[in-house]
């Protein structure tokens, strides 16, 4: 049941000639699907349209060819075809009673070409802040006017295609309508340059172009970035040309989609900020600048997770309209939940900003922490909320482990009407290495990914957690339970094993005062002895600068060591790296790039470059070695090699999942419990299901229009 203080949230709001039928709006983000894979974006949008989004979004839609992202994955409308495949996201949206919305985009200089090759239109003739050795051709008025006719033309299949909200991208220093209005990209001198309404005026006609293409067949927005954080001048100032652009086309937009920054795509900090670096709703005291400059409804984002905060936003007049991407992949169910008076079981967002790390690494699917069914809707039918009761379900499972793999296989297991599931912990408490994680400086909101699935345990009458119970393999083999699932995590190496010189490091030996392990310092306690610690960090993600952070504000000095040729580069695709290293130096952290350290002695550390690994000598009090996790295996690796014995003890099935099988990203472990459970009564568990492949097939017929399935499918 509902809470009265919440019904705000679920009015519906006019945007021109459509209305929403409540206040929760997924705003655009990548998702590596596009108009590509079809079925796959249908589904995941349509899964948060069932979820109670009254606007689903598509990613970045390029108008033209000429805005070619290959590799990256966008949505397109060039052509009838797209307006075939998008077509599908829009009908799936409408089935569960939601409107869908596209954002039309023209990147100029920072579109990659590689598809087509062809050359780039700009504003002005300056080089991408994206891609080295690429630039573009400064537009004539010509070249202007036929741009303009692609936007034009994309507006109308985007119409064709049923689309409800047609937004022209203007956010995120990313398209040509937003580097138009910015003198950090016009140097323009003829009509299009200078003033504010010289470079406000392309975005203008656009706008007036669409309105008169269209009428009032789709609602029609901007997604615009009010402040862009710039400190040299040159960028979008709220109190000036962000109130100034909403005042000077207020009528001819029916919705604002705001956000705040970033300066230029050479600083993404602020373009999906990571928990770390900023609070839920921190874009407030900018938004709340333009509410006295417009008479249309207002859509902002801050990764809204907590319905309270919402309700704030509204009422306070800030917003009209709850915008989210992240939350709504965390939870495609957040509004539902908080209508039906389950707050309690929100999957919050974490933060953690994996799902553009993954897609900034080649424009790739998205994943997520927290929600392993995101991107799986289509490809392997899974949905977050419903589970089908698995055909061996008379069976008991034994989960060893309760970290983030064996929480999420013991919950779905549960879901999927396991007659007993026992999660036996070593330790006290569920969470396994997520129980320090969080600790670490920054990576409190990394807690939630324990916090929900606490509750989930303790909701499952078949699930039972039983915690300080550590168990060797004749206690696993004798337990009785039919399957047995090892989710045993890793460890790190005390003796610095590493991937960069795939050996150990002389010296290391973590059973030495002066040589510590993450593990010793954060569960253990220990305090590194001596003034100087050094920290190796050979993974490249957010351990080793986070483990810098927490000792120097604990007063030590620190040197951060690195072989690679930026601290923590994992951390530039999840838009952390910049921050990271701004802090670290402003707390005095000493960072090494390039080093690979070949010996460890008490007082000294000897390290150099690949190619001479014996040049530098650092006189370190003590070491934190940050260097590679090593699966805990051992008990799975033991009772598999007794087959005999298994049989007799009347087990089953025999599996392991997460860290055991391989150290990754939290991510990727949860998606391993969560597979596992969902095909635990498959021929062979222990191998993954064959999933549908959206991939053209030549001579392969088409399906009919209007069929749900995309244009080719096949299963691998």
């Amino acid at each position: 049941m509902r809470d009265p203080k919440y019904d705000v949230l679920f009015e519906p709001v006019r945007i021109g000639p459509k209305v929403m039928r409540n206040r929760f709006y997924q705003t655009p983000h990548c998702s590596g699907f596009g108009s590509d894979y079809a079925g796959t974006q249908a589904e995941f949008r349509a899964t948060k349209a069932e979820g109670g989004w009254a606007v689903v979004n598509t990613e970045y839609c390029s108008i033209h060819p000429e805005s070619d992202d290959a590799p990256f994955i966008q949505a397109k409308l060039w052509d009838e075809s797209d307006v075939r495949n998008l077509g599908l996201m829009v009908q799936r949206a409408h089935d569960h009673g939601s409107l869908a919305g596209v954002e039309l985009n023209y990147f100029g200089p920072n579109h990659t070409g590689h598809e087509l090759r062809y050359p780039a239109r700009g504003v002005s003739q300056i080089p991408s802040a994206r891609f080295v050795m690429h630039s573009c051709y400064e537009m004539d008025r010509e070249d202007i006017r036929e741009l303009q006719g692609f936007y034009v033309a994309a507006a109308e299949r985007a119409r064709d295609a049923g689309f409800d909200l047609i937004l022209i991208y203007g956010a995120e220093t990313v398209p040509i309508t937003q580097q138009f209005l910015m003198p950090y990209f016009n140097r323009r001198t003829d009509e299009y340059g200078g003033s504010f309404e010289n470079r406000a005026r392309f975005t203008r006609e656009v706008l007036e172009l669409i309105r008169d293409a269209l009428g009032d067949d789709c609602a029609l927005g901007v997604r615009f970035s009010i402040d862009t954080l710039s400190e040299d001048g040159l960028g979008i100032d709220v109190h000036q040309d962000g109130v100034r652009f909403i005042e000077h086309v207020d009528h001819l937009v029916d919705l604002w989609d705001v956000q705040v920054g970033p300066p230029s795509l050479l600083d993404t900090t602020d373009s999906v900020s990571a928990s770390r670096v900023r609070p839920e709703n921190w874009q407030q005291p900018w938004v709340a600048q333009i509410r006295s400059h417009t008479s249309k409804p207002i859509v902002g984002v801050g990764r809204f997770t907590n319905p309270d905060t919402m309700v704030a936003a509204i009422r306070s007049g800030q917003l009209d309209i709850i915008g989210a991407a992240r939350p709504s992949i965390a939870d495609p169910f957040l509004p539902s939940k908080i209508e039906q008076g389950r707050l309690d079981e929100i999957r919050e967002c974490i933060g953690c900003n994996v799902c553009i790390g993954r897609f900034k690494q080649g424009g790739v699917r998205l994943v997520c922490t927290q929600n392993p069914t995101a991107g799986e809707e289509y490809r392997r039918g899974w949905h977050p909320e419903r589970f089908t009761r698995a055909g061996n379900s008379d069976n008991d499972v034994l989960v060893v482990g309760a970290g983030p793999a064996g929480m999420e296989c013991a919950i779905v297991l549960a879901k999927r009407g396991m007659r007993r599931v026992h999660l036996v912990e070593a330790e006290d408490e569920l969470g396994g290495a997520m129980r320090w994680i969080a600790r670490l400086p920054g990576l409190g909101e990394w807690g939630r990914v324990v916090d929900y699935r606490r509750i989930q345990i303790q909701k499952l009458k078949n699930l039972e957690f039983i915690p300080r119970t550590r168990l060797d393999a004749t206690a696993v083999a004798e337990y009785g339970a039919e399957i047995v699932v090892m989710a045993t995590g890793s460890r790190w190496a005390g003796d610095g094993l590493n991937g960069w010189t795939r050996d150990v490091i002389p010296g290391a030996d973590a059973s030495l005062p002066h040589c510590l392990t993450p593990e010793q310092v954060m569960v253990q306690g220990l305090r590194p002895p001596g003034e100087h610690v050094l920290v190796y960090d050979c993974e490249g993600y957010f351990m080793g600068a986070s483990l810098a952070e927490k000792l120097v504000r604990d007063g030590q000095r620190v040197t951060l060591v690195t072989p690679y040729p930026t601290v923590g580069p994992y951390m530039a695709f999840t838009t952390e790296a910049i921050y990271m290293h701004k802090l670290l130096r402003h707390l005095g952290v000493e960072l090494v790039t390039e080093q690979v350290i070949g010996r460890i002695e008490a007082g000294a550390v000897t390290g150099g470059t690949p190619s001479h690994p014996a040049r530098s000598v650092w006189d370190a009090d003590s070491v934190v070695l940050v260097t590679q996790r090593v699966s805990s295996d051992a008990i799975y690796r033991d009772l598999r090699s007794a087959p005999d014995r298994l049989e007799r003890e009347g087990i089953t099935g025999l599996y392991r999942i997460g860290d055991c099988i391989e150290p990754r990203l939290i991510a990727e472990c949860i998606f391993d419990g969560h597979r596992l459970a969902r095909e635990i009564d498959s021929d062979d568990p222990a191998k993954p299901r064959a999933t549908i492949r959206e991939n053209l097939v030549l001579g392969a017929v088409q399906p009919p229009t209007g069929s749900v399935a995309p244009a080719s499918s096949s299963r691998a």
